[in-house]
């Protein structure tokens, strides 16, 4: 039932127990018996030992499948098992309080197993192992490990423990056609070194290749020969982690100095803890009632009923379960029947040993060293913060990526949608020379394009999701779910990222401008007709100017009529100058001149007015006349709802969805598949069944504005989307690598020249909806008001009354003067004017002198 390594670390416990303890009362006997490595010899063995040596306790068995039924036998005769190697966590659900597991259960170890996965970031792997209790014992709490990190499981490799060398290589060829890279190993040591050599001359050792062991190999590596061992050369494994200490390395240093051939393992210790923990318990229960109940052997009864019960059972169960001690593996205490690891190390096979690497705790998850315990990691850390260097398959120095496209694997089979419209994205007709499929569009070549930029090849195909008769075999969701079921690969087309689609299937990054818009027809809202020439201008700038034409005409005419004869005459005559003068400064050069200064400079003043405001004026009603103010018929989704409107979309798309959800009635949506299917449902209105408005997603959107940008117009976004994506199965690793593909492609000019290739409008002159929100870029002028030369008006206002302010001070200064200077000199005009009567008497011409025309001049005045 047991190894030689075993055997030997159980005499040498008893040994070594009773030795440092001789006034224990009670000594343990070993009785051996042979399971000849078979479950019905294990059986056989441990019923001939109950029945004819009426043993206290069975120590082993050795494998799990033994230990199944021999549970079972101690169930029933009351003798406890402890076994220091059967590690199934099946045997944990027999719930047998007389076994007890002196190691640790195997699913301790997966946590440790997705630690590694989940750090270097593969999403998919490949389990091996052993077709028996042994092996299938962890499978579930393994997959349901794998699960919670969201690692995929594409297939299971279970191998017979009787496998033929010709079976494992068929096995191993059929995973080598997988583009799975990841493996995880559970399997005995004699079948993992037999595979392993396999592994190595099949060329699944290669760089690019990941082996994970579980400890029931890792913890026997050292009974693996030297060729199982150099054919695992690069393997990472998760190994019991032993605490040292100075009793285990004297104990090892004796163990080798006695059995120099044979190497101590993990194993070993523990056969060595379970027999101290044995003995421990048996003093404690003492020697009382060490006997078997009798049977009934008249009756007809079974062999094993025939085994009668132990009535020291009960008693030692009692023990075994309250033990307590520092063994050499670790501090001894059973929990619910068996041993609670807390630390496994993670090693890496190099040349002819292991080498660690790291350790795995239940607090910190996978450290360095376990004084890193208490060390928080960063978020941004990599995995060389949490491991040592590992020398992978291939002696290769860089992490592997876990998935590729295998050279002799299959081709990836890709669906392409059938499109009867926007073959400017995905385009399927048949070749008439070859009678192939040809598939192109904006889709094809951006996919082409990111398979370029991947770090390996991918091969495919693509096939038309159509009909024989080559129409569209469904919708868009159609397409999509035959990636669910398995019939494409992936979907290349114009596929929307949508939450109920992701639910079944992965997306990859969008690698399109993302939305819905609502797009509608637009009409001029300017009226023209026979006063369109008196828009331009609000009434109040129109009245503003008149009066600034009466105003500037009046001061000007004020000003010079003392001294400037054109502004001289009848009253009427002066009216009209006033008019003219004022009006004609718009076209040309009055005919007046204008003599004083104040009033020269008021004319300049308004020259300048009168040119801003001709000059405004005639753009405005230029751009009145000439430009188109197109506004949208409609504002928003909400009002075609409430009235009812029937609107339009893309046949096959998803937006029927939203707008039935949106509250559209399904007798008001028309599906149409091409740019001039909307233009003419548009142009015919719902009057005459077509539809008001159109919702497009944002590529359809820019294709059909690229072409009727001067009749619709975008004026909502309503819904949001992730814009198109390609379709992977669930859990996919090329998702990841299209994704990175994509940003790359996206980042590079390559794909700016494919979106600047599609969306070149047909109509040159139509501006991108995207980079010009505004599709259709009308002038909407507007009148132009006061406020728009108020403070032209104010300095023409300011002149105004400036030069009728001075010209009034200096006239009235000056009458004043003149009054003054008649009074001052009147005695002498009277003197003056009697002398002059009395010379006109005589013959001689009087001639004035000085002072008579000083006076004249003075009357003139």
């Amino acid at each position: 039932m047991h190894s030689d390594i075993e055997m030997r670390s159980i005499n040498l416990s008893l040994a070594d127990f009773y030795t440092s303890r001789p006034q224990f009362q009670t000594r343990l006997v070993p009785n051996i018996a042979d399971s000849i490595n078979d479950v019905v010899g294990g059986a056989a063995a441990a019923l001939k030992l109950i029945k004819n040596k009426q043993v206290m306790a069975i120590l082993g068995p050795w494998t799990s499948m033994q230990a199944h039924f021999m549970i079972d036998i101690g169930q029933k005769s009351q003798v406890p098992i402890v076994s220091y190697s059967a590690t199934s966590p099946f045997l944990t659900s027999l719930r047998s309080p007389y076994f007890f597991r002196a190691t640790y259960e195997d699913s301790f170890q997966v946590n440790a197993i997705s630690s590694i996965i989940k750090l270097f970031g593969w999403r998919e792997v490949v389990i091996v192992y052993v077709d028996n209790t042994f092996g299938e014992g962890i499978m579930p709490h393994l997959t349901d490990a794998l699960q919670e990190i969201n690692v995929r499981i594409p297939y299971r490799s279970v191998i017979s423990p009787n496998a033929t060398d010709h079976e494992i290589s068929l096995e191993l060829s059929k995973m080598m056609t997988m583009p799975t890279r990841v493996f995880i190993v559970h399997l005995s040591t004699s079948l993992a070194s037999r595979i392993f050599t396999k592994i190595n001359e099949i060329g699944l050792m290669k760089a690019g290749y990941v082996w994970i062991l579980t400890n029931g190999i890792a913890d026997q590596l050292s009974s693996i020969n030297e060729t199982g061992i150099e054919a695992m050369q690069g393997v990472l494994g998760v190994k019991t982690y032993v605490r040292k200490s100075k009793e285990l390395e004297k104990f090892r240093a004796r163990w080798r100095k006695m059995f120099p051939e044979m190497e101590l393992n993990a194993f070993g210790l523990w056969a060595y803890d379970a027999v101290t923990a044995l003995a421990i318990a048996v003093e404690e229960a003492g020697t009382n009632n060490m006997t078997f109940s009798n049977v009934d052997l008249g009756r007809n009864v079974s062999e094993l009923e025939a085994l009668g019960l132990s009535q020291y059972g009960p008693n030692l169960l009692q023990t075994l379960s309250q033990v307590q001690f520092k063994g050499f593996a670790r501090d001894f205490r059973f929990f619910k029947g068996q041993l609670q690891p807390s630390v496994f190390e993670i090693v890496n096979v190099i040349g002819t040993k292991e080498r660690s690497i790291g350790f795995w705790t239940e607090e910190n998850g996978l450290v360095k060293t376990l004084d890193q315990e208490q060390q928080s990691v960063g978020a941004l850390s990599t995995w060389k913060d949490h491991l040592k260097h590992i020398i992978w398959p291939g002696e290769a120095n860089y992490v592997p990526k876990g998935w590729e496209i295998p050279t002799n694997g299959k081709r990836l089979r890709i669906g392409v949608p059938k499109r009867t419209g926007y073959t400017d994205l995905v385009e399927v007709k048949r070749d008439p020379i070859t009678n192939s499929q040809v598939v192109k569009g904006f889709c094809i070549d951006f996919f082409k394009a990111v398979t370029e930029a991947m770090p390996y090849d991918v091969s495919y195909d693509f096939f038309p999701f159509e009909k024989s008769d080559g129409t569209p075999a469904g919708n868009h969701n159609d397409l999509v779910y035959q990636v669910y079921l398995g019939k494409y690969d992936a979907v290349v087309g114009d596929t929307t990222i949508l939450a109920n689609r992701s639910s079944y299937v992965d997306f990859t990054f969008p690698y399109t401008k993302s939305g819905v818009g609502l797009i509608v027809p637009v009409e001029d809202q300017v009226k023209r007709d026979s006063i369109s020439f008196l828009k331009p201008l609000t009434w109040k700038l129109w009245m503003t100017s008149f009066f600034f034409f009466f105003l500037i005409g009046f001061t000007v005419s004020f000003v010079e009529h003392r001294i400037n004869p054109d502004f001289r005459g009848p009253a009427k005559y002066q009216a009209s100058t006033i008019f003219w003068f004022a009006f004609s400064t718009m076209v040309f050069a009055p005919r007046e001149r204008v003599l004083s200064f104040g009033a020269r400079l008021l004319v300049i003043t308004w020259y300048f007015i009168v040119l801003v405001l001709t000059q405004s004026y005639t753009a405005s009603l230029a751009s009145l006349l000439t430009t188109r103010q197109l506004d949208p018929t409609i504002t928003s989704m909400r009002s075609l709802i409430e009235k009812g409107e029937k609107v339009g979309y893309t046949r096959t798309s998803f937006i029927f969805g939203k707008l039935t959800e949106a509250g559209f009635a399904r007798s008001s949506l028309i599906p149409f598949d091409t740019a001039e299917d909307c233009d003419e449902l548009m142009r015919k209105g719902p009057e005459n069944g077509g539809v008001s408005a159109a919702f497009m997603e944002v590529p359809y959107m820019r294709l059909f504005l690229g072409q009727y940008c001067k009749a619709y117009q975008v004026v909502e976004e309503p819904f949001s989307v992730d814009g198109f994506g390609f379709v992977f199965p669930i859990g996919s690793p090329l998702v990841a690598d299209v994704s990175r593909a994509i940003l790359k492609v996206a980042e590079s000019t390559k794909g700016r020249d494919l979106e600047q290739t599609l969306f070149k409008n047909k109509d040159e002159t139509c501006p991108d909806p995207v980079t010009n929100p505004d599709p259709n870029p009308s002038t909407k002028s507007r009148q132009l008001g006061v406020d728009s030369f108020w403070v032209l008006f104010l300095i023409a206002f300011a002149m105004c009354v400036f030069t009728l302010g001075k010209f009034s001070f200096f006239f009235f200064k000056k009458s004043q003067v003149n009054n003054l200077w008649q009074e001052f000199n009147q005695p002498d005009r009277d003197s003056y004017l009697n002398r002059v009567e009395k010379c006109s008497c005589s013959s001689s011409p009087h001639v004035p002198d000085n002072n008579t025309h000083e006076v004249n001049q003075a009357n003139n005045q």
